[in-house]
């Protein structure tokens, strides 16, 4: 399989080609466009020369386009066959001369580096999704109204390939409604992150037996909750804040049900305003954690009022999204047993932290308060919520790490439950060893 210059991810914001066409061919007829006019999805034509040069009979082909758009575009009812009405995409969208070898590069700034694209192997992927496709045979046997689909998706994959099969799987999904469970949904996701797609791909009209909300649920690779809310002001301007809030309360992660965002973000709030924490203390968390971007004292509130601005923004959320979740009168259970490892990481780097020289727009928040200010979320509040604002802290005060410092942080955050990418965030910090 050969990968594309550009991933799939950068070139399209939700599903693309030959399936992605099928998506929209409800609003707009699929027959092929002068060049450049389908959005500039060159994919389609792509796609389109892989059945081509494929061996699959005409009625093969018909059948897994008939079924990927819900039979609402039918080729031979324009007096084509659906060979011609591909070669129609293809010369509309034509394939490009190969590009040219890079240039050898001795020195590249590590600034720039970032993680490496996984390895595409041909067959793995062709066999992954064919064991997607056996697992969900009974159901598109039942769902589609459409002779032999299983074995056309079969042989599509094994003869068209891995990327093209999975999509069109997806799309005919899609297309007759057929529920997937989340074990399921999960391993789509997986499986779709070799070929670089967007989440949309995946996410976007797929039907999910979703479980119900629990804010104590680690689904999400990345930062969550206030903390991340915190990241998401680190560089405010003159938008409204409370619009931020509103964005980061509909933000549900790919792998969390509908309302998580919400659920986890109102129990961190929650947790801060039923907490012995002072305002003041409250005060410096916040700007500490937000890199000073957003200081609630400017547009006229005090931190606990900006506190409820946010629970209310994530209560609206929850109300639209999942009317039937409610929150508990008490928050879930923190993880009391790692307070201690908790405090013990903060206190060992608090001397570098509290003599740090801090920025201007800090406002004369001594190293100390903030040090003070998280000692205190992780003994009284809640010893996660407490270990994710400190790595927001660090990122802000974009203080030194050494390997071994990030190790540990690595494998606390293992054990707290959170995603692959969470710690990352303050990967940057590392120092270089000269």
């Amino acid at each position: 399989m050969t990968q594309s210059d550009e991933p799939y991810y950068v070139l399209y914001d939700d599903d693309f080609g030959l399936s992605g066409l099928a998506g929209r061919s409800g609003s707009a007829l699929p027959l092929p466009l002068p060049e450049g006019d389908a959005e500039g999805d060159e994919q389609v034509g792509e796609d389109a020369r892989r059945l081509l040069e494929s061996s699959l009979p005409d009625d093969m082909i018909r059948t897994l386009w008939l079924a990927a758009d819900g039979e609402r575009f039918d080729p031979a009812a324009r007096g084509a066959t659906v060979r011609d009405w591909l070669r129609g995409w293809s010369q509309a969208y034509p394939a490009r001369p190969p590009k040219p070898p890079k240039s050898f590069v001795k020195y590249r700034s590590t600034m720039i580096v970032g993680p490496r694209r996984p390895v595409l192997v041909e067959e793995e992927m062709r066999d992954a999704v064919l064991a997607e496709i056996g697992a969900v045979e009974a159901d598109l046997a039942r769902a589609v109204p459409l002779p032999d689909i299983v074995p056309v998706l079969r042989r599509a994959v094994a003869e068209v390939g891995a990327d093209l099969g999975f999509r069109m799987l997806l799309r005919i999904l899609k297309a007759h409604s057929v529920r997937v469970d989340k074990g399921r949904y999960d391993r789509y996701v997986e499986l779709s992150e070799p070929f670089d797609y967007c989440f949309a791909v995946i996410h976007d009209g797929l039907e999910v037996d979703w479980p119900p909300l629990d804010p104590a649920r680690r689904d999400n690779d990345w930062d969550f909750g206030f903390s991340e809310l915190t990241g998401r002001f680190t560089h405010w301007s003159d938008s409204a804040a409370s619009e931020i809030v509103r964005q980061e309360a509909a933000a549900d992660a790919v792998r969390e049900p509908p309302g998580s965002g919400a659920a986890v973000l109102l129990e961190d709030v929650t947790r801060l305003q039923a907490s012995p924490l002072s305002t003041d203390t409250l005060t410096t968390l916040w700007l500490a954690a937000c890199d000073c971007g957003f200081q609630p004292d400017r547009v006229g509130i005090d931190i606990r009022q900006w506190l409820e601005q946010i629970a209310e923004a994530c209560r609206e959320q929850l109300r639209e999204i999942a009317p039937a979740y409610r929150p508990g009168p008490d928050p879930t259970p923190t993880r009391a047993e790692l307070t201690d490892e908790v405090l013990r990481e903060l206190r060992d780097l608090a001397p570098e932290l509290a003599s740090i020289t801090l920025q201007p727009h800090w406002q004369n928040i001594p190293g100390a308060a903030v040090v003070r200010a998280l000692e205190q979320v992780v003994a009284q509040v809640d010893p996660d919520l407490g270990f994710r604002l400190f790595l927001r802290v660090l990122l802000a005060l974009w203080m030194p790490l050494t390997k071994e410092r990030y190790a540990r942080y690595q494998a606390l955050g293992e054990r707290f439950g959170y995603g692959k990418f969470h710690v990352s965030l303050v990967d940057g910090l590392i120092q270089s060893e000269l």
